[in-house]
């Protein structure tokens, strides 16, 4: 099943001359010159005293040279990708926190990442692309004289961790995951197998590369499968189809959010469509709507692939089949990876059919949050880790989520999914975007309140919403105030965000 369980062995799966690693517009990197890089750039970090253990930190911007930093420097030492929007403050905690060896930054660009390596001692290495060559080469160079040799010198192991990540923290202080190469490389292989990937595929890559989502399950798994990715400069919903024209993918990975704003400009370049060769789209990282699942659907001519991840599990527990297997709007399939089952708050295994926790165990699961036996303590009990997650298994192993337990409303003990109210309140024919959320209440502790986009040209009052939902939710759960957004605030990865919404709103 696994058939490398390192990243280095992970990318020996393509062909010498065929495409790895592309861009829009330029000349692509071959599997074999993937493997040369790869062999270069642990030489390198090993010459420069960086080893095995050594974290180094990733402020790149999205494309070709981000996809395969990740790759080679993965094999020879840990990866730790930055958000590069992220302000020095954010900079000044996540490098301490990571206690990172040292920075990658691109040559020229601007960071304030430089200033707060150099108050820290953290070495800077620039990424020099070529950019005469293929997409995605570069060579490392250090902004000041840097030798030594490292304690651990060469290729990983399975057991090496290959990439450092942050949970979101939009509660608490985020924790660190190490994930090491056996768990990132199960999770590809999963992947591809759930998309039937292979050597004639080719990913349009319109993920950040500092989240799991793209890192794993556009260019790991693609790579795992012997084919190609090509790697955007980032989401741009008005380039996504002439990319698409040109790069003429097999399938794409994506957020719902970005699904909707694709959807937006559809019709008008149905020429493209009709004359390209997708076979699939995937969706995770957040629950997509059955509406715009369908849609999708419509408009592209192919299934879409609705996906649950989570970066503890190096990104994908559960997916829906390809066809002709069944797969449900507003379902996140079945098992994908790691075994998937329903707990009780006892520790009780639940049958099918019964409401409760999401948990899983398996190879791509991480061994443990670092230096937080606090939060171990209360995510791994009873020989399973604890996702978050509440949900539903049927008798045929499809799994339905219905929200994070730290989202579910409390409404004067009346517990009630946002997942369910969006849905109803998307249903609504002026309503394009919706994001239901708790707001306090001074006697039932939390009310329901949602934030809505209207589509363009369509009205609606709040009054005819509520109107719309009280004829299909139970009294309780229909929404007490409505608020209409010209966008919903979304996180980093394009993630719409229901915790704090209330505050930021000042509906509090």
């Amino acid at each position: 099943m696994y058939r490398a369980d390192t990243v280095g062995g992970l990318i020996e799966q393509g062909r010498e001359g065929e495409l790895a690693i592309g861009a829009p517009g330029r000349l692509g990197l071959t599997q074999g010159g993937l493997r040369e890089l790869t062999r270069r750039t642990v030489a390198a970090l090993n010459a420069l005293g960086i080893g095995l253990g050594d974290r180094v930190a990733l402020v790149l911007p999205n494309g070709p040279e981000m996809a395969t930093a990740f790759v080679s420097i993965a094999c020879g030492a840990t990866t730790a990708p930055l958000n590069p929007a992220y302000r020095a403050e954010e900079f000044e905690f996540y490098l301490s926190d990571l206690k990172a060896r040292a920075l990658v930054v691109q040559e020229g660009q601007e960071s304030p990442a430089r200033a707060v390596a150099a108050a820290r001692g953290i070495p800077v290495l620039e990424l020099v692309p070529d950019l005469r060559g293929p997409a995605g080469v570069f060579t490392l160079r250090p902004e000041r004289p840097l030798s030594g040799t490292p304690a651990r010198a060469g290729f990983a192991s399975a057991e090496d961790v290959a990439l450092v990540l942050h949970t979101s923290g939009t509660t608490a202080r985020p924790k660190i995951v190490p994930l090491r190469h056996v768990n990132v490389t199960a999770s590809a292989f999963h992947i591809g197998q759930t998309l039937a990937l292979g050597r004639e595929d080719v990913c349009l890559n319109i993920m950040p590369l500092f989240h799991i989502h793209g890192l794993i399950a556009a260019v790991l798994s693609s790579l795992a499968a012997g084919g190609a990715v090509v790697c955007s400069p980032g989401f741009n919903a008005l380039k996504f189809f002439s990319w698409l024209e040109e790069v003429r993918p097999t399938w794409y990975t994506a957020v719902p959010t970005m699904h909707q704003a694709i959807l937006g400009r559809a019709e008008r370049n149905a020429d493209i469509l009709r004359a390209g060769r997708l076979r699939l789209i995937r969706s995770s990282s957040a629950s997509l709507p059955p509406q715009i699942m369908e849609e999708l659907e419509r408009v592209f001519g192919v299934p879409v692939i609705e996906s649950y991840g989570m970066t503890e599990a190096s990104h994908q527990m559960a997916s829906s089949p390809l066809p002709p297997k069944p797969r449900y709007a507003g379902s996140v399939g079945v098992a994908a990876g790691p075994e998937i089952a329903i707990m009780d708050e006892a520790g009780q295994l639940l049958p099918a059919g019964s409401l409760g926790e999401v948990v899983i165990r398996g190879r791509n699961v991480m061994a443990g949050y670092e230096n937080n036996p606090e939060a171990n303590a209360k995510a791994f009990t009873h020989g399973w880790f604890h996702t978050g997650d509440q949900g539903v298994l049927d008798e045929a192993g499809y799994l339905r989520l219905t929200g994070r337990l730290k989202e579910i409303i409390n409404r004067g003990g009346e517990k009630i999914s946002p997942l369910e109210v969006d849905t109803v309140l998307m249903d609504h024919p002026a309503v394009q975007q919706v994001v239901t959320f708790a707001m306090p209440h001074p006697k039932l502790g939390e009310e329901i309140a949602a934030a809505v986009v209207l589509r363009e040209g369509l009205s609606a009052t709040e009054r005819e919403l509520r109107d719309f939902a009280a004829t299909r939710l139970a009294d309780f759960k229909v929404p007490r105030k409505i608020v209409f957004l010209p966008e919903i605030p979304k996180g980093a990865t394009g993630k719409l965000q229901r915790i704090g919404l209330a505050e930021r709103l000042g509906l509090t």
